[in-house]
């Protein structure tokens, strides 16, 4: 079975080198290249040669007996989410240290990020062979900061006084090389009670016990080596065939997706690990076909009919491919792109998301209004690479403006947000109790309420719309992080509540809980290491105080000093510069991101943004409420007295009746009769002479003529001639009117019918949105119907959603009855369409000069409708 090993380091650790060496020893490749040759097996893109730097994750075979996978990642941290995704897919990671150098913090925070993961981890100790090497001090650090056994696997051993060729290896780990495996065996034992103990009853460990404490992260091999000189590589690969295990995958096909790229023709490759069953080529991933199954190996690949769990691919053919899970790290800057004169940023746009598909920390906006497209980057190494990208792939010379802050908002204490929707027939209500949480935990949710008090089922839902969007902060309009959401209450109507009713009264909720609480601002904090002469030490210390910075005792190390702590990214911005210039070349300052904290210069940020959360009209606080028959919006500091479910001591529900008076709310039931039926029509569209063309905010496009059936799919009526004879019968004066059978379409639609499995009132109100959009870009008079006929004592009932004719059959009748009526009846004077994949009711139309189109047929119209909205936008 395959094994995933991953190559990780901080950048000029000699990663690329390593992965090269590794390569070369197994045979996978004939040539050892190097990186300052720029001819390096992974470094495939040109301004990693360029650059000397890795900046995409990449994967090369080794020829072993047992196959391993070698992913070599980005060491920049410019790059680091690239690195991060690539740790979900691994089995082993390598973590490459250089040994001529102190162990520096972004090191460190890659081990902590292997071992948050449980990851087993093998450490190379690189660049041995120089005269500064120093593996006990690295040892020595990583045991102190480490509740892990860091023990040498593998010793480098040279003779000072001799050449090069004189350095050599010793397998620790081996009978045969060393005579002292007693001691070897010793320091393994410590790692556990029970290893020790039998290590004292039978005087050695075996080689599967070794395996297991590797595998629980117990111990961490370390080898040391040069990788430039091929030292320690062959001991390396011995060590990852011997120690390491296979693991166990489940029969169910699944697989994680941690990358998305493109070829050079375009095609979409979705990189991914296969971590159950089998796939094979045809296969079908939600409603996609898997069409090539890729293995590659540095540029090159083969394909094959299908991969096995454990094996490390790229699929074709799955266009909506998106990454598994989210991006631990993001970045803490934000940049408008500047665009040269003559492009258009609406042809632009469309480019852009396709980058922000492959790296999601983009985080790209379009700013409408100021009709900017902005994106988050992690520094000036980063910028430069995606200039070249655009460059190179769109033609397109972008620049950029002045790099922002991306600030983040939370809250102090315990506060209530109460949501309320409730337009005529829509209706839904949600309490949230909004706490501050633990700082880098971001949003969590909860739930107290009682299913006696909301079913579980709007509770779901209320949760999904808790965790779909990012919420703004109310200070500066930035996203809101490390707070816990307890759903606490909730009311749902049994006839009106429809699946976007919630969506508004949770996000009003959360809004309105922010208006009234203490909130704080966060910046962005880097941990940074200054390395400079001794003789700077004043200066430096001066300049830090003056940033605010918490700095850490001074280490010192010869004539070079090293300052640690932590500062606020926007202090020292530009500073590298500086240290640069007064150290003459000899400073170097590392900064690593270390998560949000308390904004020293708040109010002076709050005041230079100038954002007015009441004016924010795509986050309203207030509430929406039925008054005389129609919405009255409330606003946020008013609406807690007219909630209907009161919260705390007296946690009763107001009783139906009296909360029915008191809105004022009543509901006109209308019976629908065969002989009714036109004089509903008339009442509902309106008589000849009355033109309401122009009630709908929406822009009318055009009507559906017979260019647009000829591309829709199969009709009744699919020709030019068919359809210019119904249309001259029946004149010009008539409507374009669509009847939806609306619970065919939802069983027919995938995505309806998952939805309806788990909320029927979800995917009904999903299908009425959908609609609402098609019908105002299509022209039509759009009439959607569904079954009521089961619910004893039920009229039936007819209304406006939004611009879309809603209707609920009477007891007794069906939807296909009440189609087929109504069609007969609208079709004399009008040209009308139904759709529907019924068998019956598609018999019926067929024999009364309507048109017909099946749910899948509708599909395929509402998508490329929106298609087309998209390209016209």
């Amino acid at each position: 079975m395959n094994k995933v090993v991953g190559i990780i380091a901080h950048v000029d650790a000699g990663k690329t080198t390593l992965s090269e060496a590794l390569l070369y020893s197994a045979g996978s490749i004939r040539k050892l290249g190097r990186v300052d040759r720029q001819d390096a097996f992974l470094d495939n893109f040109e301004l990693e040669r360029k650059r000397g730097i890795t900046i995409f994750s990449k994967q090369a075979i080794i020829n072993v007996p047992d196959k391993i996978t070698l992913l070599d990642t980005p060491g920049h941290t410019d790059f680091q989410a690239e690195t991060f995704r690539t740790l979900s897919v691994l089995d082993y990671a390598i973590l490459v240290i250089s040994a001529s150098e102190k162990i520096n913090s972004h090191t460190i925070s890659l081990y902590k990020m292997l071992l948050e993961r449980n990851i087993p981890t093998l450490i190379f100790l690189n660049k041995m062979d120089m005269p500064t090497a120093d593996s006990s001090s690295i040892i020595q650090k990583l045991n102190e900061l480490f509740d892990v056994d860091f023990v040498k696997f593998v010793e480098l051993s040279k003779d000072k006084n001799s050449s090069e060729d004189s350095i050599r290896t010793i397998s620790l780990f081996s009978k045969k090389d060393n005579e002292s495996i007693d001691t070897f065996y010793e320091n393994i034992a410590t790692c556990d009670e029970e290893v020790l103990n039998s290590y004292m009853e039978d005087g050695a460990i075996e080689d599967s016990v070794i395996a297991d404490l590797i595998a629980d992260c117990k111990l961490v091999p370390v080898i040391e080596g040069s990788a430039l000189k091929l030292k320690g590589i062959e001991e390396l690969i011995n060590i990852i065939k011997n120690y390491s295990l296979e693991r166990e995958y489940p029969d169910e096909p699944e697989f994680i997706t941690y990358k998305i790229s493109r070829d050079d023709k375009g095609n979409k490759l979705t990189h991914v690990k296969i971590t159950g069953g089998r796939f094979n080529t045809r296969d079908i991933v939600d409603d996609e076909k898997i069409t090539e199954i890729r293995f590659y190996s540095g540029e090159k690949y083969e394909t094959r009919a299908s991969a096995e769990a454990g094996d490390l691919v790229v699929f074709m053919g799955l266009e909506n491919s998106k990454f598994t899970g989210e991006d631990q790290v993001m970045p803490v800057m934000t940049y408008t792109i500047r665009l040269p004169e003559g492009v258009s940023i609406h042809e632009f746009l469309p480019k852009m998301k396709i980058l922000q598909e492959e790296e999601p920390s983009l985080n790209l906006e379009y700013n409408e209004e100021l009709k900017e497209i902005q994106v988050r980057i992690f520094g000036k190494v980063q910028m430069e690479v995606l200039k070249t990208i655009i460059k190179s792939r769109f033609g397109v010379d972008i620049d950029y403006t002045n790099g922002k802050i991306v600030y983040k908002e939370t809250v102090a204490s315990v506060t209530y947000g109460a949501g309320h929707f409730e337009p005529l027939r829509h209706y839904a209500e949600a309490h949230v109790r909004i706490e501050p949480a633990e700082r880098g935990s971001g949003i969590t949710i909860k739930s107290e309420c009682s299913t006696d008090d909301l079913a579980l089922n709007w509770q779901r839902l209320i949760a999904t719309h808790l965790s779909e969007r990012e919420f703004r902060g109310v200070l500066t309009g930035s996203p809101l992080t490390d707070v816990c959401f307890t759903i606490v209450a909730g009311r749902a109507h049994n006839k009106h509540t429809e699946g976007g009713d919630f969506r508004q009264a949770t996000y009003r909720a959360v809004r309105q809980g922010l208006m009234k609480a203490e909130n704080v601002l966060l910046e962005p904090y880097y941990v940074f290491t200054l390395t400079i002469p001794m003789e700077y030490v004043g200066r430096a210390m001066t300049d830090l105080e003056k940033m605010g910075a918490d700095i850490n005792a001074p280490e010192s190390n010869g004539e070079i000093s090293i300052l640690k702590g932590k500062v606020s990214v926007s202090a020292i911005t530009d500073y590298n510069m500086e240290v640069t210039s007064y150290t003459k070349g000899a400073g170097i300052l590392e900064l690593e991101p270390c998560g949000y904290d308390i904004c020293k210069n708040a109010e002076e940020v709050i005041a230079a943004r100038n954002y007015n959360p009441d004016e924010d009209i795509m986050n309203p606080s207030g509430s929406v409420f039925c008054h005389h028959g129609s919405g009255e919006y409330v606003p946020w500091d008013e609406a807690d007295s007219q909630m209907h479910v009161q919260i705390g001591a007296a946690k009763e529900a107001i009783p139906e009746e009296i909360r029915l008076k008191q809105i004022g709310r009543e509901i006109e039931k209308k019976k629908i009769t065969e002989d009714e039926l036109n004089e509903i029509f008339n009442r509902t569209f309106g008589s000849k002479k009355d033109d309401r063309s122009s009630r709908f905010k929406y822009k009318k496009r055009r009507s559906y003529g017979p260019d647009s059936i000829k591309s829709t799919g199969s009709h009744t009526y699919n020709s030019k001639e068919d359809y210019e004879k119904i249309n001259k019968k029946k004149g010009n004066s008539g409507k374009n009117i669509l009847l939806v059978d609306g619970y065919n379409v939802i069983h027919a639609w995938k995505d309806l019918s998952d939805l309806a499995n788990e909320n029927l009132d979800a995917a009904r109100g999903k299908l009425m949105d959908t609609l609402c959009e098609f019908a105002a870009y299509r022209d039509y008079e759009l009439i959607l119907v569904f079954d009521a006929y089961r619910v004893k004592g039920n009229l039936g009932e007819m209304s406006m959603y939004n611009n879309i004719h809603l209707v609920y059959t009477k007891e007794a009748q069906t939807a296909d009855e009440y189609i087929a009526k109504a069609a007969i009846e609208l079709g004399d004077k009008n040209r009308v369409t139904v759709a529907t994949s019924d068998a019956l009711i598609q018999l019926i139309i067929r024999g009364n000069n309507c048109l017909l189109m099946s749910s899948n047929d509708l599909l395929e119209n509402v998508n490329k409708a929106k298609e087309q909205i998209r390209e016209q936008l």
